[in-house]
């Protein structure tokens, strides 16, 4: 009989997950038959975990992935000109051998571990779990189907069409070839409609308490999004041509299985059911949202459906989001730590423009200011910082100036839930029902002009402009969330919207077109909540001085400020064919060295 093997070490290593604080208190053996660990449910629980280990791993999402898949688009860039290999991975000029992902410890590796993880899982469960009786087992069986699925996306999502593993692994399945996405995509989403039976509701049950552990809203949303990408646009190998070498073409799928008539219907009454259960909401107040997730807040039955499970706190902290992605400071005390971090991506330049000035989204989401020295300090018309994330509100558990942070990355929020909902709707003629969803969104942007929102909402009269106003939305309520890239590729729009950027990139940096009202100058001071800068000079009309106790500075908006090189740097391939070849990542070096000659790369590698 097969042994779990992995327990022990996993016991180990889950005691830097959170969700695991109800491991087993007396000492584990080093092996149990799989008949004892997935009759018993702490210890079926336990393998349950040892998925979420794969999320923490250094090279994973931890510190690879997450901090390095979803940039460049027309609102995220990683703004530096420096032409370096972090610079090739956003600029869609990655190679093989890039030193930041070419790893023996790498991503591609860490979530097919985890892949394998849940494969052992789901088996045993199967086999011994009394699923069918058991409600508990048939969760944790759920579980690692939804968990099993959301790899898979991302694999699919970042490089394409990748081996196919949906058994654990044996001396004759060790190296395989890849497989095409369709089988990948078709299996994963007949696994959603399996678990999707099992979970439970947020907030329902003392495993859906908390947003790291997954639920019947998430799993219903992730159906709707694989949906939607399968049955989208994507750079594919010829039919029969995957992992030969073959250049690719950007076309639809042509498997009967995977068009919008066949998934639309039963994507759409999944969300349907998400949004009637009445289980989730918006928070009513868009910056008390992200104040919320920066204090960790995983309370289930609000706006977050699914965080990534890292570490809850400065001991326990795995993750580097905010390490990342936040406010960026310099040499300044925040909480009592000295702070040197943030700010390596952001709002590209004209994202801020972007929003009606009564959206609440605006400045929440596009920050132009940093901490130095303690000091707030104007950012630059080319550095601008994704204002959802910012070490002064880690007020849970406080940023201390590592490695790491703590902070769980949002998967899906209830916002997306909506504005599938909206979309998918749209398309198959239910207009009213894309309303109400695209509506609730609006009028939580626009707080306090509800009927602003409404007007907008009520004056689009076809399915053509709801569609472009869906593809705006995604972009004002998702800035710096990282959806935007996985989007554009499915609606055939990378390059067509990256190539607009630039044009708009330009035109800011030299007063012209939209911008041509602009005067260059720009007037700032300390806002009364004493930890922002308020900007005049960046709206229509402001071009007089303000008034007193506003600082200037002169020519902030220039071809100095933002260089053609840094534009440039939006993306470096110089054709739309060449940019969709490099819509998804290599297999790197490493792991084609040690498959045995069975993976070979596409699109031209």
């Amino acid at each position: 009989m097969k042994k779990i093997i992995i327990l022990t070490a996993a016991l180990v290593a889950l005691m830097t997950i959170p969700s695991c604080d109800k491991v087993l208190d007396q000492k584990a053996p080093s092996t149990f038959d799989d008949s004892v660990v997935y009759s018993n449910y702490t210890l079926a629980e336990q393998t349950i975990f040892s998925i979420h280990i794969a999320f923490g791993e250094q090279n994973s999402y931890r510190g690879r992935f997450l901090p390095w898949y979803g940039f460049n688009t027309d609102i995220e860039w990683y703004n530096s000109s420096k032409n370096d290999e972090r610079t090739q991975i956003s600029s869609y000029d990655i190679r093989t051998n890039n030193t930041q992902l070419n790893d023996s410890r790498n991503p591609f590796a860490d979530m097919y571990s985890g892949v394998e993880r849940a494969n052992l899982a789901i088996e045993g469960l199967r086999t011994y779990g009394n699923v069918e009786q058991n409600t508990d087992m048939a969760y944790l069986l759920g579980e690692a189907l939804t968990l099993r699925a959301m790899l898979y996306y991302d694999l699919t999502k970042a490089w394409g069409d990748v081996p196919a593993r949906f058994s654990s692994l044996s001396s004759e399945t060790l190296y395989v070839k890849k497989a095409d996405r369709d089988e990948i995509y078709k299996q994963i989403l007949s696994d959603l409609e399996e678990a999707i039976k099992y979970l439970p509701y947020p907030a329902t049950t003392t495993q859906t308490a908390k947003t790291d552990r997954v639920n019947k809203v998430f799993a219903e949303g992730l159906y709707a999004r694989i949906a939607l990408a399968a049955s989208g646009f994507a750079m594919r190998p010829d039919e029969g041509k995957v992992g030969t070498g073959d250049p690719g073409t950007v076309r639809l799928s042509t498997d009967p299985d995977l068009q919008k008539n066949v998934l639309y219907p039963k994507a759409l009454a999944y969300l349907k059911d998400a949004i009637a259960s009445q289980s989730c909401s918006l928070v009513s107040d868009y910056e008390t949202l992200w104040r919320n997730f920066n204090a960790m807040d995983l309370t289930a039955g609000n706006e977050f459906l699914f965080n990534i499970p890292f570490g809850a706190n400065e001991q326990k902290a795995r993750g580097r989001w905010n390490y990342t992605f936040a406010v960026k400071a310099e040499n300044s005390t925040i909480f009592g730590y000295n702070i040197n971090q943030g700010g390596v991506a952001g709002p590209t330049p004209t994202t801020w423009f972007m929003y009606d000035p009564l959206d609440t989204r605006r400045d929440v989401t596009c920050v132009n200011y940093k901490l130095v020295k303690n000091v707030l300090t104007p950012g630059g018309i080319k550095s601008w910082y994704f204002g959802k994330y910012r070490f002064n509100w880690m007020t849970l558990y406080p940023y201390n100036g590592g490695n790491d942070d703590g902070i769980k990355p949002v998967v899906m929020r209830y916002s997306d839930v909506l504005l599938m909902a909206a979309e998918i709707a749209n398309e198959l003629d239910d207009m009213t029902f894309a309303k109400t969803c695209l509506k609730e969104v609006r009028r939580r942007a626009f707080k306090g002009n509800e009927a602003v929102a409404d007007a907008y909402v009520d004056a689009l009269g076809s399915k053509e402009a709801f569609f472009e106003a869906v593809v705006t939305e995604r972009a004002l309520e998702f800035c710096g969330e990282f959806l935007r890239k996985a989007d554009l590729i499915r609606w055939d729009r990378l390059y067509s919207a990256m190539y607009a950027e630039k044009a708009d990139m330009k035109d800011l940096a030299s007063l012209t077109g939209n911008y041509a009202s602009l005067t260059g100058n720009v007037w700032y001071r300390e806002a009364e909540d004493g930890e922002s800068l308020q900007f005049y000079g960046l709206g229509p009309g402001e071009v007089t001085p303000p008034g007193a106790n506003w600082e200037m500075e002169a020519g902030y908006v220039s071809t100095t400020k933002l260089k053609e090189d840094d534009i440039e740097y939006l993306f470096t391939q110089p054709d739309k064919e060449s940019l969709n070849r490099r819509q998804f990542w290599p297999i790197f070096q490493y792991i084609l060295d040690t498959s045995q000659g069975t993976l070979v790369n596409d699109y031209n590698y």
